[in-house]
């Protein structure tokens, strides 16, 4: 049972209640990308369950008519037992997936994994490149050059500032670096990318900078922002008629995220503490 302090963040422990958030959050005009949460699986029992688990929410999206895809720790599904099993488990839920209409992300975790990953990503895209997307982090010095060597991959991009601590040899550690270089990949991808980029920010400068730029250039975008996390903005942006969607995760492991959320703001931090107070 997840505690009402993290009701904010988390969609419920159960994939009915994510299902029945994603109703409510289309019926306000946005989308919504459903995780199941879990990483780190290392044992093919595991990785076996979640990726079932994620081919049941594609059917039942398809099935409910909802406008919503899934998205994929790399982790979740096999990549921490071998490159080869996460393209395989990756293949089965895309495949899967695609068959009812229904889009995949493929979340960035830790640099240690980026490499395989992005491989993955190529391999899929080639296979099905309506039906997937990969996330890049603009934190890492690598993401430029590997914006520009994906141009030529189909499927889509997802671009955020990366929330894994990473060491200064390869990642900006420094806020005003990881703004700098967000906001030149994000004006990289939005005039050179010919295919749907999604933006994933809560800042009003960086989403400003988006549709100036998706307006200069005609690109296919979209604002990708947390559940939990200036809804009252992600709303006031549908209404405009952006594409906005709505990143939902659900799940029994609850805890390792919600406290994320908290460290990242400090309104958050003050929303947990006040309810802890009960105030």
């Amino acid at each position: 049972m997840i505690p009402p302090i993290a009701r904010r963040f988390v969609a419920g422990d159960t994939s009915a209640s994510a299902l029945s958030h994603a109703r409510g959050v289309n019926d306000e005009g946005i989308s919504v990308i459903l995780n199941r949460l879990g990483e780190h699986h290392t044992t093919p029992e595991d990785v076996e369950s979640d990726a079932a688990a994620y081919r049941s929410l594609a059917d039942a999206i398809d099935r409910r008519g909802l406008d919503a895809c899934l998205s994929i720790k790399p982790t979740q599904v096999g990549l921490d037992l071998s490159a080869d099993r996460y393209v395989e488990t990756l293949r089965s839920v895309v495949e899967y997936a695609s068959d009812r209409d229904v889009f995949v992300w493929c979340d960035m975790e830790g640099s240690a994994t980026t490499d395989d990953t992005l491989d993955a990503f190529r391999e899929i895209a080639a296979e099905y490149p309506w039906s997937v997307g990969q996330c890049l982090q603009s934190n890492l010095k690598r993401t430029r050059a590997d914006l520009e060597a994906l141009l030529a991959v189909p499927g889509r991009i997802r671009i955020v500032k990366g929330a894994y601590d990473e060491p200064s040899s390869i990642a900006y550690v420094d806020r005003e670096r990881v703004d700098e270089a967000y906001r030149r990949d994000v004006e990289f991808l939005l005039s050179n990318r010919d295919r749907g980029v999604a933006v994933g920010t809560h800042d009003p400068a960086m989403i400003g900078l988006a549709r100036r730029l998706a307006d200069e250039h005609g690109t296919d975008y979209q604002i990708q922002m947390l559940m939990g996390v200036r809804e009252d903005a992600q709303r006031d942006l549908a209404e405009q008629g952006v594409d906005v969607a709505q990143y939902a995760p659900y799940g029994t492991r609850w805890a390792d995220y919600f406290w994320r959320r908290v460290r990242e703001r400090r309104a958050n931090a003050t929303f947990a503490i006040r309810a802890i107070l009960g105030r």
